[in-house]
This record gives C-alpha cells, sequence and structure tokens, in this order.
C-alpha cells in the first residue's frame, strides 16, 4: 500500500517505520503545518492518523478527493467529528478505533460475555492509567469499555467520587489516574459479595498500537466504504 501518515511525533514515527517494515511505502508525514505539500504527492491508498482531532477536517478533505481509505485513532472527538467520520464511510472505508491493541480487542469481547451475567448481583468499577501527558480523561479506551459495560444507560455513570457520596446505587464508577510514563491501562473490577473479578490489560508500550493500526490498514485495504472497528478485524 501507498500510506500516508498524520503527525509527526513518536507515533508517527513508529507508524512510518513499522509499515515499512511491513512492505508498504509511505509517500509522507503530513501535519498541520505542511499539509499542503499533499497535492504534490501521488495519491495515497491510506492514511494513518493518530495525532490530534484539529487534523481531522483536512484528512478528511484529502481522503474525499482522493478516494482513500482511512485508519483514524485519535481520541476526544466531539459528536460532530464523530459524526464527519459516519459522513466519510458512507463512499470511503474507514477503521475507527479507540484503541488499536488486539488484547484490548480481547479485553473488549470478554467483558461484553461478563456484563449480562454478573451486571446484576455485582458492582461495577472501572479504572484506567496513562503518561501524565495525555490530554483527555477518561481515555477514549475507557469511554469505549463503559459502553459494554452500560448499553442501555441502566447504570449511573459517576466519575470519581468525593465527599459524603453514601451508599452506592446502581452506578458504574470510572476512575482515571494520570502519571509517568505509563503507556495505558485498563481494568474493570466486578465485586460481589465475598468474591470479586477484576479483567485487566497492561500496555508495556505504544509498539502494539502501532503493530494493531497496520493490521487494521492491511486489512481495510480494498474494503468497500464503510465503518469498520476491531470487532470486525477480530470476527471479520
Amino acid at each position: 500500500m501507498k500510506i500516508i501518515i498524520g503527525g509527526r511525533g513518536r507515533m508517527g514515527s513508529l507508524l512510518a517505520e513499522t509499515a515499512e517494515k511491513a512492505g508498504h511505502e509511505v509517500l509522507g508525514m503530513f501535519d498541520i503545518f505542511n499539509k499542503d505539500e499533499l497535492n504534490s504527492m501521488e495519491p495515497a491508498d491510506m492514511i494513518i492518523d493518530f495525532s490530534h482531532r484539529d487534523n481531522l477536517a483536512w484528512i478528511i478533505d484529502y481522503a474525499k478527493k482522493n478516494g482513500c481509505a482511512l485508519v483514524y485513532g485519535t481520541t476526544g472527538l466531539s459528536a460532530d467529528q464523530k459524526a464527519d467520520l459516519d459522513e466519510l464511510a458512507k463512499d470511503n472505508p474507514v477503521f475507527f478505533s479507540a484503541n488499536f491493541s488486539y488484547g484490548v480487542a480481547v479485553l473488549q469481547e470478554l467483558i461484553r460475555t461478563a456484563v449480562p451475567l454478573l451486571k446484576d448481583t455485582f458492582d461495577i468499577e472501572l479504572t484506567e492509567t496513562h503518561h501524565n501527558q495525555k490530554a483527555d480523561a477518561p481515555s477514549g479506551t475507557a469511554k469505549a469499555l463503559l459502553a459494554i459495560l452500560n448499553p442501555d444507560g441502566e447504570f449511573k455513570e459517576v466519575y470519581g467520587r468525593s465527599g459524603m457520596t453514601g451508599a452506592r446505587q446502581k452506578e458504574i464508577g470510572v476512575h482515571a489516574l494520570r502519571g509517568g510514563t505509563e503507556a495505558g491501562e485498563h481494568s474493570v473490577h466486578f465485586f460481589g459479595t465475598n468474591e470479586s473479578i477484576t479483567i485487566t490489560h497492561h500496555a508495556d508500550n505504544r509498539q502494539i498500537f502501532v503493530n494493531g493500526a497496520v493490521r487494521a490498514a492491511e486489512y481495510l485495504y480494498g474494503k468497500e466504504p464503510g465503518l469498520y472497528n476491531m470487532h470486525d478485524l477480530l470476527f471479520g
């Protein structure tokens, strides 16, 4: 594939290096400051972007103009930006995920199986930990897990606790920890009477997300227009 990488930081460099090792051609790495150079390049088959949500508008413009596919992993999107991705997917293949780790994708499936078995008799808490430079909280992955835990909104979602909160109600607690260089950890805790279950995924470094993104690009290549995700990659 001919690939353009959105973003020129550490993540972008890892994406470019990994894609080239996999035999793909990286045409360039771009952000808002040098995006005009795209017009002088041959069209790409794929854009992979993990940069910043403020870059989404020009990335979508390029994808529409050139008919290329998009693998998108930037989190913290507004409702309008999510709608823009949905609109792009009507004409282009789009792969969107808050987390491209294969292990996190499996974690989500485990939780999806556990929730109906435990939700009526176990209390549920969600914790996530990331490095001290992460901008959004809770993480996009935590939000995705919360959507699996509470698909119909039957539980109140409580973001941290402070003061005289009293006994817990029908709720799910969500807690974000930030510090150091932690690549990412997500845990779902099910607390029952005299027993508990915790399902945890820990990321040692960012390479797992890069590997997943390149794998997603290879999966997406040649697909019909539509919005794809890690569930499709696992079972499609």
